[in-house]
Order: C-alpha cells, then structure tokens, then sequence
C-alpha cells in the first residue's frame, strides 16, 4: 500500500507540473501560472453605487477605470528619527538616480514622487473634458511636467513619503532592482521605512496628536498607523519619555504579535500593545495625587473593520466576492465600536471614524446614528483646511438600503418584519431634514480613487462637546454618602450575542452610570491593592476576564530598594534624574535577564489595571544580562534596541568616535585599539572592561559627512573593542556612510572588509527564532509560538552570554 500510495502521489505532481508549464503558456487565454486571472467586474457593485450617485456626475467611466489599475506602491520614512533626513538624501542621490532611463519587463521605470495629492478635476476643467481614461491619463502625465510648480498640492510634511509604479513583484523579482528592493526589505526592518498605502496615512495626520495627548489606537493591526501615532509623540528627539503613550488594540490575538514587530521597530517607550474587543474594551484607571480617577483619551483612532471594498485595487478578490451583505453585517459591530471609543474621548478631545469603504452603511449611516444618540454631545468638525490641495467628495446626506439579492428600501418603514433582523433602523439617514442638516454629514471625506491615484477611503473627525447622554448623572454633594444608583436606561446601540451590547453594559463595572467629569469620585477604591501586588502587574484572573490566545509573562517592576540597580547606576554613573522605578522585568522568579523600560505614565496603566486588560507587550529592553558579568563590575550590558532612550542618563563609559571608527568598528569584528583613532584611543584605552557606548557627533563644518548622530553599544575586551548591534541596524549605517554592504553575503574568518558582511560569528542570523535562549527567554511575549516574528530583526544583537554561558570570551567577545 505504501509503494502504491507514493506512486499516485508522484503521478498526481508530474500531472500538475504539465498543467502549470501549460497554464503558463496560455496567458493570451487569460491564465497566468496555472490560476485563471480574476475578471475585475461585478455588475452589482456597479448598479449600487451609480443608484446611490457616490461619484461626482460624469466621472464614473474614470472610477471605474482606476480601480482596475493596480495601486501604486507608497513608502514612509519614519518621521521622528534622527536619521530620518539621511534617508531621505541616500534615497534621493542614490537609490532614485540609479532608477532613471530604466526598463523592466519592456516597462520604464518612474522614479518614485513625493505624495502629493493634486487637485487633478480642476487642472482638467482648464483643458475640457477628455474622451478616454487613457488619453485623460496622457494628458495629466503632459500636464504635469509643465505646470508641477504650479499645482494646488498636499504633500505628506517634509517630503516623508513617497509613491511609485513599481509592484510588488517587480521589486521582488527584477535583477536591476535588487539592490533597491534589499534596501527597502533592510530599512523596514530597521523601523526606518515604513510601506503603507496613501490613503491609509490620512486618518493619524486628522487625528492631529501631539507629544502629551493619551492616545488608544482601537483596531490597530496590523500597525501602520499606530507607528505614524509613535512618530508623532516623540517629535521631539530631545524629550526621551513624552507625557503621553499610545495603547493599541486588537481583537485577534495573532494579530496583535505583528502589531508588536511593528511598534517595536520604532524602539518606544510609550506604546502598550494589548488584546480585547473594541466594542467593549474596558474602562482604564490611573492614580492621580492618590486618588484612582477613570482614564479618558484625548484622542481615539477608530478605524473599523469593514468589508473594505475601497481596497480592490489592491485586493483583487474583492470584486467577485462582493455583496451588500457585507456591509450590513458589519454596521452594528462599527458602530458598538465607535460608541465604545466617544464614551471613552475626554471631553474636548478628537476621534477619528475611518474606514477603506465606500458603502455609506459602513460610513455616514455609523456617523449619523452615533450623533443622533449622542443628543449634541458630539458634533463632526471641519477639517477640510487642515491638508490643503487634498482632493475629497463631502458625505452623503441621503442614501438606500439593498439587500444582497437586490431589493432597496429607502427607509425603516418599508422593511419587511422578516427582514428587521438583517437590515436596522440605524442603517438609513434620519428622517427630520432640520436633525439631518444640524449633524453636517458634508463634513465627512470621501476619498475616490481616481482623484489622487489611490485607493477609496472614507474619514470623519468627531469632536467631543460633552458627557454622553447616558453617562450624566448630577454631582454627588461633598460629605453625603452616595445613593445607590438606579439601573442607567438603554441606549439606541444595536444588540449582539455574545458581548455588551448598550452603553450601560459597555461601561466597565469600574464606575456604571457615571459621567465623564465625574468618574475621578467613584472610581473604586476597593480594586486599589489588587490590581498591584508588589509591583506585579500578572496576567488577569481567569474568573474576572476569559483569556484567549498565548499566556503571556507577568510584568514586574522593580523595587526602589532591589540590589541589582546600585552597581548599575555605578557603573554607567547614571544621572539622578534616571527614572528608575520604570524599569520592569518579565520573571518573577530566578535571575532577572532582561530590564524593559517604560514612561511613567504607562507605568501608572500597569500598576493600576492588570486586571481589566491583557497586555501583549510594552517598554523597550534596556540592559541584558551577562553570566559572567560580576567579573566587570556590572552585571548587566547595555542593549542597542533602547540605546537611545537610555543614553541621555548615561555619564560614564561613552567614546566618543569618529565617522572612520563607526566605519572600523561596524566592518571589523573586534578591531584592536589601534585601528581607532588616536582621540578614540585615548579614551578606550585606560577605560575597565565591560559594556560601553560608542557616540559620533556629526561636523557642521564637513557637510559632505554623515550630518546624524549615531549612538552604539559596544563592549571593551583587553585589547579590542566591538559593537553589539543587529545586523539590518548595522547595514543602515553603512548605506548612510556611503559603503554599500550585500546582505546575502557572509563573513568569512576574522576581521572582514566592508563588502565582508557586516554579522559577527557571535550575532544570529536573521529569521524566525534567531537569537539565543538567554536571549529571547524574558523577552516581551517570550514563550508565544508568534513571538519570534518579533524577533526576526527585532531580537537580532549579539549575545555576550550566548552558547557558553560562562565567560564572554568564549562568546565572541573582544579579549
């Protein structure tokens, strides 16, 4: 039986093989590689948005033929790094110029655009109305080149993003591109370079945060958009721990881990990763001078899940598999979801309301029912000033309902009995024409893809007036005991299985039935020591909150008095301003490995709400732990990933060095102290042995030098020094200086060359599970089988105490 079922098996390949290499012949055919080729028409999709008029009037052959076109590839230069500007030059003077007057495929090649988002409806008035979409695409590509300087246009601030017309698969698998795509592939990895698509950038750049603001990010994977929210709070290099923090959400407990790879790229420590349902994720509590007060944001990104149908230029399977039954099932879960998300907006604060859909079920029916029960709590702010030359189409104020089989309604009254089930009141616009003008749905954006060259989006921005209705109650008076509380009435939010569905019941048993400005009073006393046992912020009781998913470690801070800080401070003679209550570790037993810091502010999170939420992840490592360390006089090394939080309390063990050293010591696996120069050598020479930073200062007199500082970690031997830096952060500052590094390439024997590679026999390779066990046991969600996509790229140093376990000389380190 064995020999027969390994002959079918090999029959079954050998028939499939044939059918590819003829699939692949049959592209005229319309097959390409064995797989018919999606026919991007739905018939339906066509009749239901021309019957609801989304498209300005004569502009629907131009829709239409965009959204056939593929979606140009966009990229992001992380704003707040200091690197940042050094990117932009390497990608302009290099990588952009080896682009021009180049073919792939037959097709030449545009070098990519800053984003700019130009107002192309108007440039075409001036010239009359076009015929095709081809020769409108001719003419505003003619246009272009005369009149560029002269355009209403929004560019994305400091030119930060860029797009082209290079695929996916070009980049992957074109020759003449390589060393672009390895450079795109490198950066992102390194947290330099984010790949997101156009419109997806919008929403944050709305949401207009700034360093102090307390941010929660709702549906936040896979995390594009928490990272521009990142950006945005350390916008000032200077300011290592901002007053505020961003916590980002999701529902699916898989996706949370890429949302952790994602966030940890930026090397913050402000962000908290956790996972809930947003439609009910609970209300937080934070101490303030002693008393326990209910946390509010002062800004709130809700963007929901939709049936996304805005994305089919990306998303191709969209067009056979769209209905308007995706929409109608999804309303009551956005709009739980974006009632969850003003009940918890302070007052004055800003939400943002997004989707990548154009069904206005999805869009403006959410708004309109979400302002219609907030009784003026909520009005829709005017934002169409704040990214001038952005082109959008205001919000529907009117539209029907149609089932999937094709039956409209145009309001409540004419549903049938046996459809209220299916189709909701919530879902059609309000009937009063006075109630309908007052919300002002023309101030919601819509985004069509055939005005900018991107895909469909729709944005509206809330803005929080006062208390919603439900949760008002009148002021408890100073020195009377509080009444009990009459049951709060239900609110108009559509009922679900399985979850909370009213406001009342969305409200967390922290404080039912209190307002917003007075939920510091009633915040419960008696949860105060139990959220916090000696610093122990544990995973949740399962009797209070059921868990899904991997378990994750507990988060341990530690104690003012613990005897592993002094030597630390010692030996880096840190500043007395290092706030060291903010270091946390993973273990509650045996040696602790890893110290995570985080803000103070997420510290008060922590220690006051491990029983209301599951926290993924959070902090930044900061120092690892070596076996041998005592030897040096300090247990514990500095890690690359927190360097720069940490440097700016650091006043021992600092070199400083010179571009040439960087290039020595980022090339050379552990270079004596003479290759260096003299001024790096003076320092190092009559330094002890041990961790040590490694800080070059740019020359404003040299402005063909690298203009950014760079601070490294490094380790000083008995004669040599070396880095402990990951691999992608290694080849980053490579390319910054100019040296070009291939990354398939190995290093091989000792000290290598610049074109040697740039790894050491002590730092792993990258990829899923790299690192040593000393290195990932403690680490931020160690232990999950999805956590080593965290650490492929973000896990990548070289560890002193890797392998051996016993003295670091025999891990690599410099002797």
């Amino acid at each position: 039986m064995g020999r027969r079922s390994r002959g079918r098996r090999l029959q079954q390949q050998q028939q499939r093989s044939e059918s590819a290499e003829d699939g692949g012949k049959r592209n005229g055919a319309g097959w390409e590689g064995g797989y018919p080729e999606i026919v991007k028409e739905n018939k339906l999709f066509e009749h239901y948005y021309q019957e609801l008029k989304i498209v300005p009037e004569g502009e629907w052959d131009q829709f239409m033929g965009a959204l056939r076109e593929p979606l140009p590839a966009t990229l992001r230069i992380t704003g707040y790094k200091s690197h940042a500007k050094e990117i932009l030059h390497c990608l302009k003077n290099k990588y952009f110029k080896e682009l021009e007057d180049l073919e792939v495929d037959g097709q030449k090649v545009e070098v990519p655009q800053p984003l700019s988002w130009m107002d192309w409806l108007n440039l075409l008035a001036v010239q009359g109305t076009l015929n095709s979409l081809t020769a409108w695409a001719m003419e505003v590509t003619k246009l272009l080149t005369v009149t560029h300087c002269r355009l209403s246009t929004f560019r994305y601030p400091e030119e930060l993003a860029w797009h082209t017309n290079l695929s996916r698969k070009i980049l992957r698998k074109s020759p003449q591109l390589e060393k672009f795509h390895q450079f795109l592939v490198s950066e992102t990895e390194s947290g330099n370079i984010s790949r997101q698509e156009a419109v997806s950038m919008i929403p944050p750049l709305l949401l207009n945060a700034h360093p102090h603001h307390k941010i929660l990010d709702m549906c936040a994977a896979p995390g594009s958009k928490t990272t521009q929210l990142i950006e945005m709070l350390h916008a000032d290099m200077n300011v290592p721990f901002p007053e505020g923090f961003v916590i980002a959400n999701d529902v699916d407990n898989k996706r949370c881990y890429l949302l952790v790879h994602q966030a940890k790229r930026l090397g913050s420590p402000c962000i908290m990763v956790v996972n809930h349902d947003a439609s009910c994720i609970p209300r937080l509590q934070v101490d303030v001078n002693g008393r326990k007060e209910v946390l509010f944001y002062d800004r709130i990104l809700c963007d929901v899940p939709c049936s996304g149908d805005g994305t089919m230029r990306k998303n191709i399977d969209v067009w056979k598999k769209w209905s308007t039954l995706n929409s109608l099932q999804l309303h009551g879960l956005q709009l739980r979801i974006a009632t969850r998300g003003a009940e918890q907006l302070v007052e004055g604060g800003r939400m943002v309301y997004s989707t990548c859909s154009l069904n206005p079920i999805e869009d403006e029916a959410v708004i309109a029912s979400l302002l219609e029960k907030s009784e003026g709590a909520l009005e829709l702010a005017d934002v169409s000033s704040e990214l001038p030359g952005l082109k959008w189409v205001p919000g529907l104020l009117q539209w029907k309902v149609m089932t999937k089989d094709g039956q409209w309604f145009a309001s409540w009254d004419d549903v049938p009995h046996n459809r209220h089930t299916q189709i909701r009141p919530t879902m059609f616009p309000p009937k009063d024409p006075e109630k309908l003008q007052a919300m002002h749905l023309e101030r919601c954006l819509r985004i069509l893809p055939h005005h900018q060259n991107t895909g469909g989006f729709f944005v509206a921005v809330l803005v929080k007036k006062s208390s919603m209705p439900w949760n008002k109650r009148p002021p408890k008076p100073q020195g009377e005991p509080a009444e009990p509380r009459a049951p709060v009435p239900p609110s108009p939010a559509e009922p679900t299985a399985g979850c909370a569905s009213t406001p009342s019941e969305l409200e967390s048993k922290l404080a039912p039935g209190i307002s917003d400005t007075g939920a510091a009073e009633s915040a419960e006393d008696a949860d105060g020591s139990g959220s916090r046992r000696g610093g122990v912020c544990g995973p949740p009781p399962s009797k209070k909150m059921k868990l899904f998913g991997f378990k994750e470690d507990p988060f341990v801070f530690i104690p003012e008095d613990d005897p592993l800080f002094p030597p630390i401070q010692k030996f880096y003679a840190l500043d007395p301003s290092f706030p060291k209550t903010n270091l946390l570790t993973r273990t509650t037993e045996g040696k602790k490995r890893q110290l995570y810091m985080v803000s103070k502010e997420l510290r008060n999170v922590l220690l006051n709400n491990s029983e209301r939420m599951k926290v993924i992840n959070t902090g930044i490592k900061v120092w690892c732990r070596n076996n041998s360390g005592e030897e040096f006089d300090c247990a514990f090394r500095l890690a690359q990933e927190g360097i720069y939080t940490l440097y700016p309390f650091i006043n021992s063990r600092i070199i400083t060095v010179s571009i040439e050293d960087v290039q020595v010591l980022l090339t050379q696996e552990n270079p004596f102290f003479r290759k260096l120069s003299s001024e790096a050598y003076s320092q190092v020479k009559d330094m002890a042995k041990g961790s040590v930073v490694l800080k070059y200062e740019p020359d404003p007199t040299k402005p063909d030098a690298l203009q950014c500082p760079i601070v490294l970690c490094g380790w000083r031997g008995k004669a040599s020094v070396r880095t402990f830096v990951p691999r992608n952060e290694r080849l980053h500052y490579l390319r910054m200086m100019g040296l070009e590094v291939p990354v398939g390439k190995k290093r091989e024997g000792g000290a290598g060359a610049p074109g040697a590679g740039a790894a050491s026999p002590a730092e792993p390779e990258d990829g899923p599970g790299a690192g040593s066990p000393a290195e990932l046991e403690d680490a931020p969600g160690a232990g999950s089988p999805a956590e080593p996509e965290d650490g492929a790229g973000a896990e990548q140093e070289a560890v002193p105490d890797a392998a051996s376990g016993g003295d670091p000389a025999e891990a690599g380190l410099p002797r």
